[in-house]
């Protein structure tokens, strides 16, 4: 037997919630509360700051890369060149961690979607 609607307990609404009510169409503007903008600017600003860093960590890796390859292809490297492919594997478990930062910064991030969406018809 299926649950009645007296049955069903009340749930607080999440910006989560509120966002897919956004998205399937159902109330815009009851869904867009002040929580719900300040928490997907927010993450925005999150998104922002984590592809600055990437980019940041993608440049130091993307030096090294012609001396890993050498090194991978059985070449002696010099003494700073054997120095800069110590720094780069630093460089490149911080760019690891960075991207999946980014990744979840980005899933956090897509609500803005539909909230530009309804700013921008209102």
């Amino acid at each position: 037997m299926a649950p009645t609607s007296s049955s069903t307990p009340a749930v607080a609404p999440t910006p989560a919630m509120a966002a897919a009510s956004v998205s399937n169409g159902a109330a815009p503007a009851a869904a867009m509360d002040d929580q719900t903008v300040t928490e997907t600017f927010a993450a925005l600003k999150t998104l922002l700051s984590t592809v600055e860093k990437l980019q940041k960590a993608r440049q130091g890796v993307g030096d090294i890369k012609p001396l890993i390859n050498r090194l991978l292809d059985g070449d002696m490297l010099s003494g700073e060149e054997l120095e800069q492919v110590k720094a780069g594997i630093g460089s490149l478990g911080k760019l690891v961690k960075l991207y999946g930062d980014y990744r979840e910064a980005l899933v956090k991030a897509q609500p803005a979607r539909e909230l530009l969406d309804t700013m921008i018809k209102s």
